[in-house]
């Protein structure tokens, strides 16, 4: 009976690409492999072996990872599980210190060494592509890492500590990889990496982010492209220009601005002005019309005063984002914020701007659902629930965007698109029905 391994992946979708890499990795050594461990592995026969896909990126979710860590201990010294490894982030940036203050775990590995962590468990490596992987989200959509690292150096930010700089994945490569999920019925590629603008500089010697989406669109089969995780600062202006006449790439972009009064955006290293991001956004809407963009902004930054925080809320509403998310600043060990400044705002200030920034978005999304209302939109149906189908627009990232809630007046497909006529808004929701033969809007 083959050996079992179970591997729970914590954090972003980076890490999630990660973890179906390792899944694939296993199962081409001959294990057994899970998406989590349920009562079912934990029952079963077989030696049982989990693996933890940690992250280290904030204080919270270095928690998160820790204490699942501690959970799975337990079950390693009762004897539930023959094995407990841990990988990711937490481990890479903590790789001294961990294994002596959790012993139980059998072995520590860094962030990408999934073949040495399928090598050492089945005394041999595996022989499947770097790229293939087990895909654990719906199968009509997926996942796309096209790179790992960064360069851009923000004060804030471990994540250049834990991952090293940039480095790109050939475009041949990732188009071997699309042309694969195609042909495993993948429709509709959420395209991801730490800063997508920075693609093709360090192999290609220019950004080339827009080449190689525009190449992405040309394979057959491929329905939706999705991105995320663009720097504003040097913004390849080329890819608006693909995102506009490209049929197939979808109106939403994922641009984390982090703030908008020029003296937290130099504290925070971002090397653009308020005035600079303003341009771009006025510049990103004039060239591709209806666009979406979803961003991520902080509050609580060292140097932010009530008067960087106003500004910071009069530019979330005149630029009205129709996807918006916000965090409190909390400091990362060695980073340069760390280093330089003093981290004074009170965890309950930060929490009150906080709560001020993201009540002011849920008007502004109220109003950008509600203009919806009428209009027919195409909808891909994810899956179905008991009084309804849910499936998302265009407009619409998996796990982190609003979804459409579609009536049941005929039966539809899971992975499938149908044209769907918005009967009912709601800040973080949509209500329609499905129609025939009408254009989407």
């Amino acid at each position: 009976m083959a050996d079992r391994l179970a591997v729970i992946s914590l954090g972003c979708s980076k890490n999630l690409v990660d973890s179906e890499r390792l899944m694939r990795m296993m199962a081409d050594v001959g294990y057994e492999v899970a998406d989590g461990a349920d009562e079912a592995f934990l029952e079963g026969k077989g030696r049982r072996h989990v693996v933890i896909n940690t992250c280290g990126f904030i204080g919270d979710a270095k928690e998160e990872s820790v204490n699942e860590i501690l959970s799975w201990c337990e079950a390693r010294r009762n004897g539930d599980i023959d094995g407990l490894y841990v990988m990711g982030c937490l481990s890479q940036r903590y790789a001294s210190e961990l294994p002596a203050e959790i012993p139980e775990v059998d072995r520590w590995y860094g962030k990408t060494d999934w073949v040495n962590l399928a090598r050492d468990l089945a005394a041999k490596a595996p022989g499947s592509a770097p790229w293939d992987r087990v895909i654990t989200t719906p199968r009509h959509h997926a996942y796309l890492k096209i790179a790992e690292g960064c360069n851009r150096r923000c004060a804030f930010c471990a994540i250049p500590l834990i991952t090293g700089p940039y480095r790109s994945r050939p475009l041949e490569e990732v188009i071997e990889e699309v042309r694969s999920l195609v042909g495993r019925g993948v429709k509709e590629f959420n395209v991801i990496a730490q800063d997508l603008t920075y693609y093709g500089r360090d192999i290609y010697g220019t950004p080339s982010i827009a080449r190689l989406v525009d190449a992405i669109a040309d394979v057959e089969g491929v329905e939706w492209i999705r991105l995320h995780y663009a720097y504003p600062n040097d913004f390849p202006m080329d890819l608006l220009d693909v995102m506009a006449r490209r049929e197939n790439v979808c109106k939403y972009l994922d641009i984390a601005l982090q703030h908008a009064a020029d003296s937290v955006l130099s504290n925070m290293n971002r090397h653009i002005t308020a005035a600079e991001t303003c341009e771009l956004l006025d510049e990103m809407r004039r060239r591709v019309p209806g666009l979406h963009i979803r961003t991520t902004l902080m509050v609580g930054f060292p140097g932010e005063g009530e008067k960087e925080f106003e500004e910071l809320l009069g530019f979330v509403r005149s630029q009205r984002f129709e996807r918006m998310g916000a965090f409190a600043y909390c400091e990362e060990d060695d980073t340069p914020a760390a280093r330089k400044y003093t981290d004074s705002i009170t965890d309950e200030e930060k929490q009150r701007r906080l709560g001020i920034l993201m009540a002011e978005q849920e008007k502004i999304s109220s109003a950008i659902q509600e203009s919806k209302t009428g209009k027919v939109m195409k909808v891909i149906i994810d899956r179905e629930e008991e009084d309804y189908y849910v499936g998302r627009t265009e407009f619409d990232s998996p796990e982190v965007d609003p979804e459409v809630l579609v009536s049941k007046t005929r039966t539809l497909c899971s992975g499938e698109f149908y044209n769907v006529r918005i009967t009912e808004a709601y800040p973080f929701e949509l209500v329609g029905i499905p129609v025939d033969d009408e254009a989407h809007q």
